[in-house]
């Protein structure tokens, strides 16, 4: 169970980007919201979301909203889940937000997260407003019913609580060294 529940603030964190910059979660103090999303390259449930991230990504940039992806997978048993591979998949994808390689995997044992994809929606003041899923169904994107991450940021950008804080994450276990 993660160690941050509604209610917690943010726990800060320096990661290298698929780019080769440093990311500090403090670089973001300007944005409305923040979500970090573990991830990884090879799961088939962040694969089958992917799209929409990047589609959230699009969509909420300009009211000051920033995803970020860490993927904290053991490289060594994963090879899909290499830094060098995490730069060929976010090219590949195109991605709109920064992949970040958290090694040694003390972020997501920071974090309590357990799955890929895991979010963790921050608002302004940092403070863990949801914890959870994406949406209702990973598998096809037509069926969803319940989009907890965008209702979650349509409320936080609105300034209340979301009316669903947490949800059970749904997707691949980190895979811990």
């Amino acid at each position: 169970m993660s160690n941050l529940k509604p209610g917690d603030p943010a726990i800060p964190f320096v990661l290298p980007g698929v780019d080769d910059r440093a990311y500090a979660f403090a670089d973001y103090a300007a944005k409305a919201a923040v979500a970090v999303i573990f991830s990884c390259n090879h799961c088939p449930y962040v694969l089958a979301w992917e799209d929409r991230m990047i589609q959230i990504q699009a969509d909420y940039a300009d009211r000051g909203v920033q995803l970020i992806a860490i993927n904290s997978n053991d490289a060594v048993r994963y090879p899909a889940d290499s830094f060098e591979a995490m730069k060929r998949h976010a090219a590949a994808k195109g991605f709109n937000f920064p992949y970040l390689h958290d090694e040694s995997q003390a972020i997501a044992r920071a974090y309590g997260a357990v799955r890929t994809p895991e979010i963790y929606l921050f608002d302004a003041d940092r403070v863990l407003r949801y914890h959870g899923a994406i949406d209702d169904e990973y598998d096809d994107p037509a069926a969803v019913r319940e989009h907890y991450l965008i209702a979650a940021l349509d409320a936080v950008l609105a300034g209340e609580r979301p009316a669903i804080s947490q949800t059970p994450p749904v997707g691949c276990t980190i895979k811990w060294k």
